[in-house]
């Protein structure tokens, strides 16, 4: 029924979707993602390095990459791939992550209002037990955002991860809230507060804040620093990235006036 509606609201409301000609959008460097899907027909990599503390201990990750896939208007598919954690000074584990295949439906392209995303994806066990958890994860994820006056924006994301292979917590709820400020066309900063609340656990809770430059509209770079706000948090993390986008890998239809070549 989900991909019923789904489809039924796609040709409809396609014009009201990313188009190749926009500005690119990454779910980077913070930790809610973006609203917006990528072009249909464009494929976007976003890749970043990051150095945590942890109880005395240090670990370096990456590449931390998402390859994402605009298949239909307003319609993706990405996928997270394993990012290697490399322990540097104990305590820590070392390994990969799990991977991590996605959909995700825009359902609201409205802009200048309040735009909304759906995301369904699992975590398959191909990592460590000790570092990626137990068995497969599946989540379903809800990111927003709010664009106000002058550069101002408001985003958000609320997440519920399900683990019904862990013995402690079978669920943790994320929720996530981010104050942004546009300083030029190329340039943006943002704060952002990150609450992660096991169920029948110790929550562990984040701010994270850094900045965005677009190399191209197709390119960025970015950086942030998260600091923990209470014992059962990272320390610090602080990380660099850098994501591109290529478009045009689908061919589309002349629609006017013209026959398909």
């Amino acid at each position: 029924m989900l991909a019923l509606l789904m489809l039924a609201s796609l040709g409809a409301r396609a014009d009201g979707c990313p188009k190749a000609s926009d500005e690119i959008a990454t779910d980077r460097p913070d930790v809610t993602n973006s609203s917006l899907v990528v072009p249909v027909g464009s494929f976007q990599s976003e890749n970043g390095l990051n150095l945590s503390t942890r109880d005395g201990g240090r670990t370096l990750d990456g590449s931390n990459s998402r390859w994402r896939l605009g298949i239909a208007p307003c319609l993706e598919v990405f996928v997270d791939l394993p990012t290697y954690f490399a322990n540097i000074r104990p305590p820590g584990v070392s390994g990969f992550s799990d991977v991590g295949p996605a959909v995700k439906w825009q359902i609201s392209p409205m802009p200048g209002k309040v735009d909304l995303s759906m995301t369904m994806g699992v975590l398959l066990p191909t990592g460590p037990a000790e570092l990626a958890g137990r068995g497969a994860q599946p989540y379903l994820q809800f990111p927003w955002s709010w664009e106000l006056h002058d550069g101002w924006g408001l985003s958000g994301m609320f997440t519920e991860f399900f683990r019904p292979a862990d013995f402690t917590a079978k669920q943790i709820t994320e929720a996530t809230f981010v104050i942004e400020k546009k300083l030029s066309d190329r340039i943006s900063v943002f704060t952002e507060y990150v609450g992660d609340y096991p169920q029948g656990g110790v929550p562990s809770q984040l701010v994270n804040s850094g900045a965005l430059y677009r190399l191209t509209p197709t390119q960025q770079i970015d950086f942030h620093l998260a600091v923990g706000l209470n014992h059962n948090s990272a320390n610090y993390i602080v990380g660099i990235g850098y994501s591109f986008r290529v478009d045009g890998l689908f061919h589309q239809p002349v629609r006017s006036g013209g026959r398909t070549p």
